[in-house]
């Protein structure tokens, strides 16, 4: 304890060390003044510093231990030592009593350096503190997994116990108990606000709220996959409902028809942007909450997950100063942020950039904005058309959907504009025969593009239990490599850092189709997909098949992550080529599927 009484301020030391300049450290400070954020998140969420960075200079200067919380055996009788409002408020979490020191205690902290905190936590548990490093998001998901069902059945009990008749509480009343906005203690607003809280440190991208006869279900979409996280008695589920219609804006009396609203919320000193879908089912309204971290927008193209080659094909494909460039995959395949990384990448105060969406996901400085509005006539394609009547450099349009939108987005390319946007197809090639379909002529559409970038998510292996073993000769061929070789390809495990499904995080796959005049000459004479998926390979492309595979080479994923990631596209591919196969009419057609 003695060598760390003295408080160290994170801003000189990074300066020390040359790791920030001054006018990065300057501009943190401002940022951290207006967002009142801990210094070391302001310098993440900047892009200055990682967040290994600021662990290995903390830990170095202050001579303690850093413990990944992720693979620690945490005992929670050390955890109940202190009040969940104690271990929030200082940011640390008691995690074990000392091994070397029968009065000791292992405090995980955020700030070893905060005297304060330690000395309450010593006068509170009467023992000797420990401190080792760790990481605010460690310690929130911690404490989340330690109090939080306990927080949420309290709540609820709160909530039931407030009303008289809980059972015969009707619609009308829950409305009116969910509009106490001012009241923030009130049970509802604590359970709604607990149940986003514990979404956003969990990294989850949905929020399912789904009512049955008896009981209310909540299920968090974590790196692609539901898991059940909470239920509740029904009894609160209106309340819950209205108090989430009342946050985005939505109208609390209409319960018949499907709306659409939108919150933004702030958890642990991060703006979170939160769109919110409610759909009308047999016990009542489902509502579903897609979540997007700001920031997680803001990316350089460089975090994007792409392989040099990929980065190199993506840099050509930015440079062009017209034409169209067309972002493509499922929903949750990272469209967008792909998109808002090229739209940063091209933003500068020499160009007008404007985009159209629906609904605006991020907004961006320097860029004009348009939140698509059908029922005020504002749709995508009337959108353009005043568009370009503002003089724009570079037009983003959230998805192509109609024939109509198409025609104008070629148009506005072959006038000098370079076009962004997004279409749900599964590979490069199916993407040119899509839009032919909307009735755009292949010569136009061979003029006007520039580049197709199809992208998929794939979840990584846990590095703490992922499995060694020897490649079979059927995964060999699925990697198409020759069968007398040997490789190692790793399965899952599951361990406690990973929550047991062995797999944690999630990394980008690519297939990047630069538009060569080869290529457009190809989409000119109406060539099938599969001769455009040739013709691009021969130029250097990359399939999203192979792009996974030589993840699954590396140990990063699995042979059954990338099938189940990849399976799509291919069926597309090997539909082509049945459909281009000469058939006999008077035999069946049958379908050969490559399958995992």
């Amino acid at each position: 304890m003695a060598g760390i009484r003295k408080r160290i301020r994170l801003g000189d030391l990074l300066l020390q060390q040359g790791l920030i300049t001054d006018e990065q450290l300057s501009a943190a400070l401002q940022q951290q003044k207006e967002t009142k954020s801990q210094l070391g998140d302001t310098l993440i969420n900047m892009g200055f510093v990682t967040q290994q960075t600021i662990i290995d200079v903390l830990s170095r200067q202050l001579g303690v231990e850093y413990v990944d919380l992720r693979k620690y055996d945490i005992d929670e009788e050390a955890v109940r030592l202190i009040s969940e409002e104690m271990s929030r408020k200082h940011r640390l979490l008691p995690i074990a009593k000392s091994k070397t020191n029968a009065n000791g205690l292992i405090v995980a902290m955020v700030d070893p350096a905060d005297i304060m905190a330690i000395d309450d936590v010593s006068i509170l548990t009467n023992m000797q503190v420990e401190p080792v490093l760790s990481t605010s998001e460690e310690i929130e998901f911690f404490l989340d997994k330690v109090y939080g069902r306990q927080a949420a059945n309290s709540i609820t009990e709160a909530f039931i116990k407030e009303q008289h008749d809980a059972l015969k509480i009707t619609e009308e009343e829950a409305d009116d108990i969910a509009r106490k906005e001012d009241v923030e203690n009130s049970p509802i607003v604590q359970l709604v606000r607990n149940i986003i809280e514990q979404a956003a440190r969990q990294n989850t991208s949905d929020i399912h709220i789904e009512p049955f006869e008896t009981f209310v279900r909540v299920r968090y979409r974590v790196d692609g996959s539901l898991r059940e996280v909470m239920s509740y008695p029904k009894e609160v589920f209106n309340a819950m409902i209205a108090r989430i219609k009342i946050m985005s804006g939505m109208d609390i009396a209409e319960k018949r028809k499907p709306q659409d609203g939108r919150i933004t919320i702030m958890v642990d000193r991060k703006e979170y942007d939160i769109r919110v879908s409610n759909l009308p089912t047999v016990y009542g309204e489902k509502c579903v909450m897609r979540l997007a971290y700001k920031e997680g927008f803001k990316r350089n193209k460089a975090d994007l997950g792409m392989r040099p080659e990929d980065l190199e094909r993506f840099d050509h494909i930015l440079q062009n100063p017209h034409g169209i460039i067309l972002v493509t995959g499922p929903t949750g395949s990272g469209k967008s942020t792909t998109l808002y990384t090229a739209l940063n990448e091209l933003n500068s105060e020499e160009v007008n950039i404007i985009t159209v969406e629906d609904p605006v996901e991020a907004n961006v400085d320097g860029v004009n904005q348009v939140h698509v509005n059908v029922k005020a006539g504002l749709t995508f394609a009337s959108a353009l058309r005043s568009i370009l009547r503002q003089d724009p450099d570079i037009i983003m349009i959230g998805e192509i959907r109609d024939g109509e939108t198409a025609q104008i987005a070629v148009q506005a390319s072959i006038t000098g504009h370079l076009v962004v946007s997004t279409l749900h197809t599964n590979s490069t090639a199916g993407t040119i025969g899509r839009i032919i379909d909307m009735g755009i002529e292949p010569y136009l559409l061979g003029d006007s593009l520039v580049g197709i970038i199809a992208q998929r998510l794939v979840k990584r292996l846990c590095p703490e239990c992922k499995k060694k073993k020897k490649a079979d000769d059927m995964e060999k061929m699925l990697l198409e490599m020759p069968l007398d070789q040997e490789q190692i390809v790793y399965e899952p495990g599951g361990c406690q850092a990973c929550g047991n499904t062995g797999y944690r995080g999630r990394i980008g796959i690519y297939e990047i189709m630069t538009i060569t005049t080869r290529m457009k000459k190809l989409i000119a004479a109406g060539a099938s997909a599969e001769e455009l998926k040739k013709a691009a390979e021969e130029e250097g492309m990359s399939s999203l098949r192979t792009s996974a595979a030589k993840y699954v080479k590396e140990g990063i994923t699995s042979v059954a992550e990338m099938m189940k990631v990849t399976y799509n596209a291919d069926d597309e591919q090997q539909e082509v080529k049945e459909e281009e196969a000469p058939q006999e009419e008077e035999k069946p057609k049958v379908k050969m599927m490559k399958r995992a």
